[in-house]
């Protein structure tokens, strides 16, 4: 017959976040240790790919490392991407030369 296990924590229900698996000890016994969930990879806020050089934790251990490892040196550093970013300065960039043409052009003198 199987050897029997005792759970570690009060929920018995096999959900996710209760998932479980049952280790052999040196000593002979059965212990039951509890899988955490995977951590996924924050992603791009605009095109929603990963962000390259930040570590996948689960939400509370971001609270836990230094924010030089939550973020890049960058503008938009830990929540928006390289590309995305650089189309933003880009965009902000033609709006500012399409309002400098625009005043220029109302300056200058319509007469013949």
């Amino acid at each position: 017959m199987a050897q029997r296990v005792t759970l570690r924590k009060r929920q018995p229900y096999n959900t996710n976040s209760n998932r479980r698996r049952v280790v052999k000890t040196p000593g002979g016994k059965l212990v039951v240790h509890y899988i955490q969930k995977p951590a996924t990879v924050p992603k791009c806020g605009d095109c929603g790919l990963a962000l390259q050089g930040i570590p996948a934790l689960r939400p509370r251990q971001y609270a836990t490392v230094s924010k030089r490892i939550k973020s890049v040196q960058r503008a938009y550093g830990g929540s928006r991407c390289s590309d995305c970013v650089r189309s933003r300065i880009v965009r902000a960039f033609l709006i500012e030369e399409a309002k400098i043409v625009k005043k220029v052009l109302k300056a200058k003198p319509t007469g013949k």
